[in-house]
């Protein structure tokens, strides 16, 4: 390993910097639920007889979105908490 560090405190200092990464996909996913919601209000202000079909397709999409952005969350909670992979070592 490299030297002066240890190999547990590598793996702590990577699995940080996986759980950023992970954490980077909630914040995209954020930014592109807004991006849709001023789509759709957009969509809405030109066609406002199709408010319902495009609010529930918004729904829809965001809804996959959040998934991402759950799942995200998770991974990297699991990461800075149980920190399996030192298990490993």
């Amino acid at each position: 390993m490299l030297q002066g560090i240890s190999s547990e405190a590598f793996v702590l200092g990577m699995s940080a910097i996986a759980a950023s990464i992970c954490m980077l996909a909630g914040s995209f996913g954020a930014l592109g639920q807004g991006m849709a919601a001023a789509k759709a209000c957009e969509a809405v202000g030109r066609q406002p007889e199709a408010s319902a079909e495009i609010t529930r397709t918004m729904v829809l999409g965001q809804a996959i979105t959040e998934t991402n952005a759950i799942y995200g969350l998770v991974i990297a909670i699991i990461l800075l908490f149980v920190q399996p992979l030192l298990a490993a070592l």
